[in-house]
């Protein structure tokens, strides 16, 4: 029997993307979906888009307490096989995405795997760009590479991991990919599999949320990096370079043509 998936969304007065978002899920032609919303409170129109659909689902309302707690409430809720955190603002690109992502796991026998994503921005995708190192460790311990919408994990690791940080408010999945990178190693795929939607409200993508979340992902990385003090140095000059360079891009943007 193939591997149960577990969908879970977190919503938050997202009624402007989130029917997008459900019609990927809905197109999926994986046969065996477990669809679970996470929402802390909204009041412009998001619940009356959960509650429209026509096929089982679970609604966890009024979690409060921020994002990596609605999170770990939709795991706690889950019973899937494989959990996968699709936000409200980004959708599938494929129809086939959760069936490869379980026939991988399920063939493979790993853990958790990670695809990519492409960048929705201004209403047209835009593609990464980026070619992600092959996984490591140490390289993951050097920056985050793994997209979030485009990750896979078995319920039982995840639960074994102990699910998010509810201390960290940017960096809650990269502390989880290296604490899952501890455990096992995950099955990389080049090819991308969800939409990002970049917009204002997004909080990874917000140009004014740059900086501390580049500071919360260097404290989380330290905190993994272990005593070697050529390896902390290594750390430390990585992230000034990085630091340097979003906001000479910051001072280059505010400067007139």
């Amino acid at each position: 029997m193939a591997l149960t998936v577990t969908v879970i969304t977190c919503t938050w007065n997202s009624s402007a993307y989130l029917g997008e978002s459900i019609a990927s899920v809905l197109a999926q032609d994986h046969p065996q979906i477990e669809y679970i919303f996470v929402d802390g409170g909204s009041e412009d129109g998001t619940l009356d888009h959960i509650r429209a659909l026509r096929r089982p689902y679970r609604l966890l309302e009024n979690v409060r307490g921020g994002v990596s707690r609605a999170m770990n409430e939709g795991l706690r809720a889950a019973t899937g096989d494989v959990v996968a955190y699709l936000h409200s603002d980004d959708y599938y690109l494929r129809r086939d995405v959760l069936s490869l992502a379980a026939n991988l796991l399920e063939s493979s026998g790993r853990g958790w795997m990670f695809g990519r994503t492409m960048a929705l921005k201004d209403g047209a995708l835009h593609a990464d760009n980026y070619i992600a190192p092959r996984f490591s460790y140490d390289k993951l311990l050097r920056g985050n590479f793994i997209p979030h919408p485009a990750t896979f994990v078995r319920r039982e690791l995840m639960l074994r991991a102990g699910g998010f940080s509810t201390n960290l408010k940017y960096a809650m999945d990269y502390d989880l990919w290296l604490k899952l990178a501890r455990m096992s190693e995950p099955l990389q795929l080049d090819e991308p599999l969800t939409a990002f939607r970049e917009h204002e409200g997004s909080l990874s993508t917000s140009s004014r949320t740059r900086l501390a979340a580049m500071a919360e992902d260097f404290r989380v990385r330290l905190s993994y990096a272990g005593n070697n003090p050529l390896e902390i140095m290594a750390h430390y000059a990585r992230y000034f370079v990085r630091r340097r360079r979003i906001i000479n891009s910051k001072v280059h943007v505010k400067r007139p043509a």
